[in-house]
């Protein structure tokens, strides 16, 4: 076999219908693009998302910002300056700081933000911390405790 022997296999090229052309053609007068309309002018038809002048569907959807959470915990949220009136090493839980009247309403489990300082050391129990208020409350001579 040679390079001048390479030639496409018998049928792989087909010549392309010249369509409106005449009748004798077989693809004559309307090209196969039936009687008259939109769908049968030359160049494309319509653009994409084009609904025949109803309002298309990316204009009919809200365009939101993002998405909600589907599942999102809600928590009891306290800052720990809420913490320093209470006493030095006291235990610190959900029931202990609605009882104490610091907590009034319970949304969810505690979590413990880190607004404010904090000079007692107290024994924290609450499912959830931020950084700054575990970081205040060890440095207080603390501790927390994660609650599953």
């Amino acid at each position: 076999m040679r390079l001048n022997d390479v030639k496409p296999q018998k049928g792989s090229k087909k010549r392309r219908k010249r369509v409106g052309r005449g009748i004798s053609a077989g693809q004559g007068a309307s090209a196969g693009l039936g009687m008259r309309g939109q769908k049968s002018r030359s160049g494309s038809s319509t653009r994409p998302g084009f609904e025949g002048g109803q309002q298309p569907l990316y204009r009919r959807i809200p365009k939101l910002k993002g998405f909600p959470v589907v599942n999102r915990k809600i928590y009891t949220t306290i800052n720990v300056e809420k913490l320093a009136s209470l006493a030095a090493n006291s235990e610190v839980t959900l029931a202990s700081l609605k009882e104490s009247g610091i907590v009034t309403s319970v949304k969810g489990p505690l979590k413990i933000l880190g607004n404010g300082e904090l000079g007692v050391p107290l024994n924290v129990q609450a499912a959830a911390f931020t950084g700054q208020a575990r970081s205040k409350i060890e440095a207080a001579g603390g501790s927390c405790h994660v609650l599953d």
